[in-house]
């Protein structure tokens, strides 16, 4: 009896955790003691049922079984779903879902000519085919991994390499990689495929937490380091607030401080790996040949170099080794076979400032040109500059990622901490996943032929298991929320007592079961749920589907969203004619606000402009200062976790795309495309720009009110064309076409991307 309890919570987990419940009996009735009934009976820890779609009178409104789902609650509410969306609402709102574009006109007038029932099916294929794809819905994904290139904290030093874990996810939803896979690799990737780059770079997912390089104190610095993985772990794969339980037990959900350290204990022995070599074997065999003939050829140069910057590199070194505690001091006196699992784990986080090669390595070579004078400082250029004539020997730079590794022979051990201090140990916990679903610690197996304790192998494996209640949910969960605006769990990465319940648990449920059973494709959940009538409905307001469900909770119409940030830039830079799409590599610095340091609050901008228009995706993310565009429209704080964005209006977006001077250029380009096109019909400019910019023709009112536009604004033109004032023109305009006219189809286009129906999607 006392095993049923457990069992009854995590029907079909004895596969998932490789280990007999039944065998368990002391640690099932302790289980037991630890949880009351009601905690036991949470929806959440309740193992995925198999729904079948409901029965429902209207079936001729129903595409695929979501919609079955969706309409037996309105219908059980007395409510009816909206009208079909139009053809021109329906390709905008998918291709901002999918790609985060507006679609060309071209495609809109195809849309438009196929009358085929599958029309709208071929659109949503292409759209996923699309490598844009990868782009938008790397973006969400960024959000939830605290995604940036930049330590945090008062100095805020670049991460040179943060970039390949962006272009790592991009490619993975391009490719449309299995997503249990996709959560092993950044789990686990070094221990289960450690010759492979791609699954290594996939840690990053790990190493983006924030870490402040002045902190000397580094046993907290890797207490804070764990505790900001564990709950960002936690929370994105298992939707659930784990580090309330910190401290003390969870005061809301069934989480035992116990649990919240033997989750931690997975990645009790991870640290930073900043160098992972991204060549293969045979590449980087070539590498290492050709840095040795450089090497041999530059040898007399370079230690006569060493010879003069030793004493002041072991000065600079010094300097900065006294200043840690004696402890951190005592563990990098030690040799290596001396160390305890917790030094190793100390001096490996002190080498990423004091061993040659590292990113962050405070004696480099720049730091030692400051200290050296007079004979000596002339010496070293004399000798920089025989270096260089060697350059053309030396090989091209070693493609380096970052993300995590394990860094001693053996896990240090992990204790629950008193009110989670880091220096107050209590008692002693294994690796294991939560008790309510499993009491006993978690099996550990190290792979052969690797040094690593296998922990996070089996942290991954209890993740990417069908039968985890969790992670399928969270994640269908998240993918309905970024198309509808609300998942069906209103808290997407809070699945306990305080987050809000699923207002549609049997078709979360059955979500859930497709997603395994499709092999966990993320393109096939997104074209199911593209293609039902849930998905194409109109936004029509409804007054008593208002009043009774004035939420949209159970998707009455399609709710309207606002763009984010990074969709408004991408768009206006499209219709424009001025997106670049090259893909990957390092990102870029486009231009700031007058008034922000280059250096501290801002960066130095990137010179060439084509590189500059590139997709937001690849803007530069400095955790300190946010894009300034994408601050004003509510990009997440990316020192954490961020599962739903959120959703304000203010002023300072308005001003933002009204007066600032990259607007301005958009709009140039914008009207410069319409200029191209229509040439000086008026009548067509305003057809051509209502394309562009909102995918349709232009109604008789709206033309009328834009031509009176044109004839008010070209007075006003003319009267700062005759003050001297320079005016804003379409670029490689005609010496023959009318300035004032041109002028007043920039601000004509100037103000449509400053329109609502611009930034929203319907």
């Amino acid at each position: 009896m006392k095993n049923q309890a457990i069992c009854a919570i995590g029907c079909g987990l004895i596969g998932w955790l490789g280990q007999a419940l039944v065998s368990a009996s002391s640690a099932a009735s302790d289980a037991k003691d630890l949880f009351t009934a009601q905690e036991r009976s949470h929806w959440a820890f309740q193992s995925i049922a198999h729904p079948k779609p409901p029965k429902i009178r209207q079936t001729d409104w129903v595409r695929n079984p979501i919609d079955a789902f969706v309409l037996a609650e309105l219908e059980a509410r007395g409510l009816k779903p909206a009208p079909l969306a139009d053809k021109i609402t329906l390709i905008r709102r998918a291709s901002f879902d999918l790609t985060g574009l507006p679609p060309a006109p071209e495609e809109v007038d195809a849309f438009l000519a196929d009358d085929s029932s599958r029309a709208f099916d071929r659109v949503v294929d292409r759209l996923l085919a699309s490598p844009r794809y990868g782009e938008r819905w790397a973006r969400h994904w960024l959000d939830l991994a605290r995604y940036a290139e930049s330590e945090g904290f008062k100095a805020d030093e670049i991460r040179p390499n943060a970039w390949r874990y962006r272009d790592y996810v991009i490619k993975s939803f391009n490719n449309d990689k299995p997503y249990d896979r996709f959560i092993k690799e950044q789990i686990a990737g070094d221990e289960l495929w450690p010759n492979e780059p791609e699954a290594r770079v996939a840690t990053a997912f790990n190493r983006h937490y924030p870490d402040e390089s002045n902190a000397r104190n580094l046993m907290q610095r890797r207490q804070e380091i764990l505790n900001d993985i564990t709950d960002t772990t936690a929370a994105v794969f298992m939707g659930l607030t784990v580090a309330c339980a910190r401290c003390h037990d969870h005061k809301y959900d069934p989480i035992r401080q116990s649990d919240y350290y033997r989750l931690q204990a997975f990645f009790a022995n991870s640290g930073a790996a900043d160098d992972i070599p991204l060549l293969p074997e045979k590449g980087l065999k070539r590498y290492r040949e050709q840095l040795a003939r450089w090497e041999e050829k530059t040898r007399a140069i370079r230690d006569e170099m060493r010879a003069i910057a030793e004493p002041h590199r072991r000065a600079i070194i010094k300097d900065y080794v006294d200043k840690y505690p004696e402890e951190i001091q005592e563990a990098l006196n030690r040799t290596p076979e001396e160390r305890t699992p917790i030094q190793w784990q100390m001096v490996h986080k002190a080498n990423q400032y004091l061993e040659p090669g590292s990113y962050q390595y405070i004696a480099a070579d720049s730091a030692v040109e400051g200290r050296l004078k007079g004979d000596q400082k002339q010496r070293w250029q004399a000798l920089k500059d025989e270096l260089k004539k060697y350059a053309s020997l030396k090989p091209a730079e070693l493609p380096i990622g970052t993300g995590i590794t394990d860094v001693a022979p053996a896990p240090p051990e992990t204790h629950v901490l008193r009110r989670g201090v880091f220096d107050a140990p209590k008692e002693e916990v294994q690796p294991g996943f939560l008790q309510l679903l499993d009491p006993q610690p978690a099996r550990i197996v190290p792979p052969q032929g690797v040094r690593t304790s296998g922990r996070r192998i089996a942290l991954a494996n209890i993740l990417a298991d069908p039968n985890n209640p969790f992670t399928t949910r969270v994640m269908v969960n998240r993918l309905w929320q970024y198309h509808f605006g609300r998942g069906i769990v209103g808290t997407p990465s809070d699945f306990g007592t305080k987050g809000d319940r699923p207002t549609h648990p049997a078709l979360l449920d059955w979500l859930a079961t497709e997603f395994v059973r499709n092999g966990w494709s993320i393109k096939k959940m997104h074209r199911l749920i593209l293609t039902s009538n849930t998905y194409r409905q109109s936004s029509r307001y409804d007054e008593f589907a208002a009043k009774a469900d004035p939420e949209d909770k159970l998707l009455w119409r399609f709710p309207r969203q606002r763009l984010e940030g990074e969709e408004i830039r991408d768009a206006a830079l499209k219709v424009s004619g001025l997106l670049n799409l090259k893909m990957g590599g390092p990102s870029v610095f486009p231009e700031l606000p007058p008034g922000m340091s280059p250096t501290y609050s801002g960066w130095k901008v990137t010179r060439d402009e084509p590189e500059r228009n590139r997709r937001s995706i690849y803007v530069f993310v400095k955790r300190n200062t946010r894009y300034p565009l994408f601050e004003s429209f509510d990009m997440p704080d990316t020192h954490e976790s961020c599962p739903r964005r959120n959703v304000t209006t203010t002023p300072l977006q308005a001003l933002n795309l009204l007066n600032s001077d990259v607007t301005l250029r958009w709009a140039e380009g914008f009207a410069a495309r319409v200029f191209k096109s229509a040439s000086c019909d008026l009548d067509k400019q305003i057809d051509t720009a209502y394309r562009l910019a909102f995918s349709r023709h232009p109604d008789d009112s709206e033309k009328d009110t834009v031509r009176k536009f044109f004839v008010r604004h070209g007075v006003i033109i003319s009267e700062r064309a005759a003050s001297g004032e320079e005016l804003a023109l379409p670029p490689e305009l005609p010496d023959d076409a009318d300035k004032v006219e041109a002028a007043s189809l920039v601000d004509f286009c100037h103000m449509l991307i400053n329109a609502n129906e611009f930034v929203y999607r319907n």
